[in-house]
């Protein structure tokens, strides 16, 4: 198969490699997918750039998130079919090594989650990591419906998804941006209260909005850029749930603020999540997928040999929505 590889991190263009590599064959509980599309997540670059951890195996085919149709069945899938059109998650993650930069991926069935007719193979690619990671920061610790829930970056990958799900799931929400154009995505996306934090006063417009009485949830993208301001707008008994800190990688929590308000701290990084949890997050997603029409950013499209320009893309930092690597092309 055609794939994309890297055996040391770095630049993009200095150590990913286009080539043929061993198609993979679907072992038990494994499926194979001829992929059609690979999303490229801020974690994907942050990875094959060594800004994350040492590289943890000989050779990484890059990106963990993907669309397409299944072609193989291993021994003892019960819930995938062959044909099945299929969008996946965590493709480069626990203890994988190769991801979706390729043509074809094997992996557990429990991360492939069929795609409705309705969406092509790229708008399926944009869920993955991001709305996985949206779903449980909102409803991780139950329902949201009546609260008033605060989507940090709300234009972001994951941000998007989350203003989404939190209008869906009955709640009010506040989108902080840091744009115009980014404003406009976070209206479109359903926001009944968008912040330009770079210009507006963010805690006076939420408590504003909340009479005073704060926010009851947060989906954090930047726990340490945010927590002095985030820290002024949270209610009694609420929560923040964190899924990002780049502002700050080691900031320090206040816990006798937090404590004193019952502030609860849920912290999550998708890979380590239960496999209960991200059951209900994919029923959940295709529930919402199917009741209506959904938006779903495409940041731009390249072909399987330019993934590195696909990872400069991201890197530079202004996209909105995910960038996507046209597999079949």
């Amino acid at each position: 198969m055609r794939a994309v590889w890297y055996e040391r991190a770095g630049p993009a263009a200095d150590v990913l490699t286009f080539g043929e590599m061993p198609t993979p064959t679907a072992g038990p509980g494994e499926v194979r997918v001829r992929l059609e599309a690979s999303g490229v997540n801020p974690a994907d670059v942050g990875r094959r750039g060594g800004a994350y951890r040492a590289m943890e195996f000989p050779r990484v085919i890059p990106n963990s998130d993907g669309a397409g149709i299944i072609d193989q069945v291993g021994n003892g899938v019960t819930r995938l079919k062959l044909g099945q059109r299929v969008w996946l998650f965590n493709g480069q993650r626990n203890g994988r090594a190769f991801g979706t930069a390729a043509e074809y991926i094997a992996l557990s069935e429990h991360l492939v989650t069929p795609l409705p007719d309705s969406l092509s193979f790229a708008q399926g690619a944009t869920l993955g990591i991001p709305a996985m990671t949206a779903w449980c920061s909102l409803f991780s610790d139950g329902p949201i419906a009546g609260q008033t829930v605060l989507v940090t970056g709300g234009a972001g990958a994951v941000g998007h998804y989350a203003v989404q799900f939190a209008k869906w799931g009955g709640a009010k929400v506040i989108a902080t941006v840091s744009s115009a154009a980014k404003a406009e995505q976070a209206r479109l996306a359903g926001a009944d209260l968008v912040i330009n934090y770079k210009t507006e006063d963010v805690v006076a417009r939420a408590l504003a909005f909340t009479n005073q009485l704060g926010v009851n949830r947060v989906a954090d993208v930047d726990f340490g850029g945010n927590i002095a301001t985030t820290l002024k707008l949270m209610a009694m008994n609420s929560t923040i749930a964190v899924y990002a800190t780049n502002g700050n990688r080691t900031p320090v929590a206040p816990m006798r603020e937090l404590m004193e308000r019952c502030i609860a701290l849920r912290t999550l990084v998708l890979f380590a999540l239960p496999r209960h949890l991200l059951a209900a997050a994919q029923a959940d997603i295709t529930k919402w997928l199917t009741a209506g029409r959904r938006l779903h950013n495409i940041a731009g499209q390249f072909a399987l040999a330019d993934t590195a320009q696909a990872h400069l893309a991201v890197e530079k930092g202004d996209k909105l929505g995910t960038v996507i690597v046209d597999c079949a092309r």
